[in-house]
């Protein structure tokens, strides 16, 4: 899965540890989730995206290979 939490943190400029504060998760979960080594919960997405007022799926994108079984 793909995301956009990086421009998003850009554009507010916030950082990884700003994000992880507003969300209650360490900076390394931001950290694993931008480089894509970490998919978060739902609920984890759906707070990233409140934070950016944005919906879920304009931050998180699926790939090919997530369709894969």
């Amino acid at each position: 899965m793909r995301n956009t939490i990086k421009v998003e943190r850009a554009k507010k400029d916030f950082t990884q540890a700003d994000l992880a504060d507003k969300v209650s998760v360490s900076r390394q979960t931001i950290n694993s989730i931008e480089k894509g080594k970490f998919v978060p919960s739902t609920l984890l997405a759906l707070k990233i995206a409140a934070v950016f007022e944005e919906k879920v799926d304009n931050i998180f994108f699926l790939e090919e290979e997530d369709w894969e079984d």
